[in-house]
């Protein structure tokens, strides 16, 4: 049996892709509505098939010009639709959206594609993306999203001496309170995850959160998410994967999964963003390359912490919430799982400092 063949029979298996179990003869051809703020758990998910001409037609036949983004996945494309039909429509006319294109002879395949329909098909959440469909017709497996204007973080964390001057104008560094409202609505998706879901995500990083117009902060990409444990586990035996740089060190080590995992990748980007330095930056000395190992000995000093706050800001912050940002990092990063506060409390940990910002 073909690959194509395997995926559309485990698609057929989620109990939500392709038909309403509660009506069988009303098909699904519309974009998920607006979800609660707290996010649910859908049990029939109005996910649309789409035929492969359809896309094509949608993204001007994959243009070069209309490609968005490119990752291990393959290429992303924008495309335009109509929002009723879901038809290929002209950019005038339609809504936008973000056509990933599997590629095949790439380092994520048929598993990473199944489980991001499986997770996205299935959780609904303001801070996770929205997926509106997907399209597995001979031999082409596409997913179709909702388009991000302001695209990934990671993109504004930046080094302006690196910039070219025509650059510099187009993407600057985020304001304060932009990176802590982007750190809340990342942390909030997080925690409906673990809480909510019981779903470990296995890939926090910048480049897997995506921005709205408001810059209102989307998880993507759950190719590498694994359901939780369960019972009297704690914690879950997995393979080692995820992004040099974001993945704890007990994972590493042991293999042992756990949401105190992502709870440590969440203190990586957390730091990132208030030193708008990336997790691994190959440029900076060989000491300074590993953004944890350089930032952890100023992060526990009250008179060097200043050095990892990022200069681009020039003060343009209240101080005591850098303070209190800097000190939730230094608690996600913890060596030990035990000492690192679960994603709820980050969440109120958060709340408060952007209280104080504004």
């Amino acid at each position: 049996m073909g690959l194509c063949c395997r995926a559309a029979n485990r698609i057929k298996g989620f109990c939500c892709y392709g038909h309403n179990p509660k009506n069988p003869s009303k098909s699904h051809t519309t974009v998920p509505s607006n979800c609660q703020t707290k996010g649910k758990i859908l049990d029939s998910p109005n996910l649309k098939s789409f035929c492969f001409s359809e896309l094509k037609k949608a993204t001007k036949n994959f243009s070069a010009g209309n490609v968005i983004g490119k990752g291990g996945f393959g290429y992303v494309f924008k495309g335009w639709i109509d929002e009723n039909s879901l038809k290929a429509a002209t950019p005038e006319i339609g809504i936008a959206i973000a056509v990933k294109v599997l590629d095949q002879k790439g380092c994520q395949g048929e598993q990473e594609w199944l489980a991001e329909i499986k997770y996205l098909g299935q959780l609904c959440h303001p801070n996770l993306v929205k997926l509106i469909g997907y399209c597995l017709e001979d031999g082409h497996w596409l997913l179709v999203y909702e388009f991000m204007p302001n695209g990934s973080l990671d993109k504004y964390l930046i080094r302006l001496d690196f910039l070219k001057a025509e650059d510099s104008y187009s993407v600057q560094p985020l304001s304060w309170n932009l990176r802590m409202k982007v750190a809340l609505g990342a942390a909030k998706g997080l925690a409906f995850l673990h809480d909510e879901a019981q779903v470990i995500y296995r890939d926090f990083k910048t480049s897997n959160i995506l921005l709205d117009t408001n810059f209102n902060a989307k998880l993507s990409d759950f190719g590498l998410a694994k359901d939780g444990p369960t019972g009297d586990n704690s914690q879950i035996t997995a393979r080692i994967l995820g992004t040099r740089g974001y993945v704890a060190p007990e994972y590493v080590n042991t293999g042992c999964l756990t949401a105190k995992c992502d709870v440590y990748s969440f203190g990586v980007v957390l730091l990132e963003l208030i030193s708008c330095r990336p997790a691994i930056d190959e440029y900076r000395p060989s000491t300074e390359q590993n953004l944890v190992e350089w930032a952890r000995p100023y992060l526990s000093s009250k008179r060097k912490i200043y050095r990892v706050f990022d200069p681009h800001l020039e003060g343009k912050y209240v101080l005591s919430g850098v303070l209190k940002a800097a000190n939730l990092a230094a608690q996600c990063l913890s060596t030990e799982p035990i000492m690192r506060p679960i994603m709820k409390e980050v969440v109120k940990a958060l709340e408060q400092i952007t209280l104080r910002t504004h």
